[in-house]
């Protein structure tokens, strides 16, 4: 069953009933949702498990097996009664029964406790902190009705992932550190531009609400579907394509739903949501940590207890917060790059470490990275470019990431190790969306397909690129630079900054473009002057 219309207004539905009800954050509202989508889902899980258990001869036993002793008196059936079957912890057994504060009271004091306690046993780690904010009880008691008239346990995987997807896409505000929510277009494309393979281990050291890790998965499995199973999906008004894997044997379906996915967040609120966001996506055995890898690092034996990979990841997708400072003293030796305190640039450096040798990774990074004048930034550049392949530079539009930031991006592709020969740089004027303060649009101009399949096909545009005619203007939106003319930059990295120009291709450019281009390089300016204000510990005015 595909995300509907008509879930998709139940949805609107009740963050309108939320905000209307005096629960005005969309962020906390998402989290609140997470957990009761959670409730609603972990009663069929469940059964599931038991029935798969009987027929299978393995024993398994329910999560609503034994006695819950009840945390507050008042949800006792009579005086003096201290526990209650934990049967009265599934979903149908509360939220059918029961309304208004004898609901508020059971489900703050007895569900979201009763989920805490056994988060560690089952793997249900987003819920060690978890705790009921709804306490409102016409409002609860609304939502819990809409929740029921989902009817989740009739929607697939990729049903219930849309559905709070459309529940987080509400969340239009930027974190402290500068973190904010992707859209899922460019996600998709960065993933298309890395292309994880099964059997890799994929990581994003910065994954929110997990959409990297989500739309890896993805990826894998449409790469491994036959033709009779991938089906067209639409999400955020745009098509594209999904499969179900049926290509994947019972090995690769195990160790891509068990041994291939890592995150970490250092928001709880995040951690919660990317777990809930995975779990509904059919992989609940991906563990999202708690943590900030630019103030702590893991020895080999803490990746053993986690189980994390020992020797780095194949694979690292990311969009780490742009605008964040870390104290100096708090940043990791490991992570250090020159006095650098900026975010930006110590996750770059993080990512490059913790690649295996061939690791490929894909970042979003704000333009003053790939131009900034101070010796953090250049060193950074210098080691990305001499001891790394630095494979594309995607320029994005300005304004992708409205309405959270109108900060000017582009996407750093590079493979660990070795030695940049020359680097491919693309230029993006359109993603597919209106480039206003919502970019929420959707429109036909859309350069990241073609883009995509330019890096895909390189070595052939490489050939192509050689074999021009200077003379001639050049129209395509992508180009070539080699290491010796990067290096005398500065190892600057900008795409503008190798733009093969003519007099011909000037004169009958869009004059939009060229505003483009234009507001692109003040951004770029602005930014190199934040960031050498900030190394050198300035004020900017």
């Amino acid at each position: 069953m595909p995300f509907t219309p008509d879930m998709r207004r139940k949805v609107d539905q009740i963050r309108d009933y939320l905000y209307g009800g005096g629960y005005p954050d969309p962020l906390s509202n998402a989290e609140q949702l997470s957990f009761l989508f959670f409730f609603y889902m972990i009663e069929g899980i469940d059964a599931a498990n038991v029935r798969q258990s009987k027929a299978t001869g393995r024993g398994h036993t329910s999560l609503f097996s034994g006695d819950w002793t009840l945390r507050n008196p008042l949800n006792a059936p009579a005086k003096g009664v201290e526990t209650i079957p934990r049967e009265r912890m599934r979903w149908s057994s509360w939220a059918n029964a029961m309304s208004g504060e004898p609901l508020v009271t059971f489900v703050r004091d007895e569900v979201f406790p009763f989920f805490a306690a056994i988060g560690d046993e089952f793997g249900l780690s987003f819920m060690a902190q978890a705790r009921l904010a709804i306490d409102e009880p016409t409002v609860l008691t609304q939502i819990v009705t809409l929740v029921n008239e989902l009817r989740l346990e009739n929607a697939d995987p990729d049903t219930k992932g849309d559905l709070f997807e459309h529940v987080l896409r509400q969340i239009k505000q930027a974190g402290e550190l500068g973190q904010f929510r992707t859209p899922r277009h460019i996600i998709r494309a960065i993933v298309d531009l890395v292309d994880p393979k099964i059997g890799e281990t994929v990581y994003d050291p910065a994954a929110g609400t997990a959409g990297f890790l989500v739309a890896a998965y993805e990826h894998i499995r449409l790469a491994n579907s036959s033709t009779n199973a991938r089906a067209v999906a639409q999400f955020d008004g745009k098509s594209f394509e999904r499969g179900l894997g049926d290509r994947l044997n019972d090995a690769q379906w195990r160790k891509l739903k068990a041994e291939t996915f890592y995150g970490n967040d250092v928001d709880p609120k995040m951690v919660s949501l990317a777990s809930m966001n995975l779990a509904l996506r059919g992989l609940p055995d991906v563990r999202i940590l708690k943590r900030n890898v630019l103030t702590s690092s893991f020895d080999r034996q803490a990746k053993m207890e986690r189980n994390l990979p020992l020797d780095g990841y194949d694979v690292v997708l990311a969009n780490p917060p742009f605008s964040g400072r870390i104290d100096r003293d708090r940043i990791v030796d490991d992570v250090r790059i020159g006095s650098s305190t900026a975010t930006e640039l110590l996750f770059v450096k993080y990512m490059i470490d913790n690649l295996k040798p061939g690791g490929r990774c894909g970042v979003i990074v704000p333009e003053g990275v790939l131009f900034g004048s101070t010796g953090a930034h250049k060193e950074l550049r210098r080691m990305l470019m001499q001891n790394n392949r630095v494979e594309a530079v995607l320029s994005l539009p300005g304004g992708v990431f409205q309405p959270y930031s109108g900060v000017k991006t582009s996407v750093l592709v590079f493979t660990q190790g070795g030695r940049t020969r020359d680097v491919m740089f693309l230029h993006a004027s359109n993603d597919g969306f209106k480039l206003d303060a919502n970019h929420d649009q959707p429109i036909e101009a859309d350069d990241l397909p073609g883009l995509i399949a330019a890096f895909n096909s390189r070595e052939e545009m490489r050939e192509d690129w050689q074999a021009r005619d200077d003379a001639q203007p050049w129209t395509e939106n992508w180009w070539f630079a080699d290491a010796a003319t990067i290096e005398r930059e500065d190892w600057n990295l900008s795409a503008s900054r190798y733009r093969p120009e003519s007099r011909e291709a000037a004169q009958h450019r869009d004059p939009r473009a060229l505003l483009a281009e234009l507001r692109d390089e003040t951004a770029a300016i602005l930014g190199d002057i934040e960031a050498l204000a900030a190394e050198l510990g300035e004020p900017v005015s």
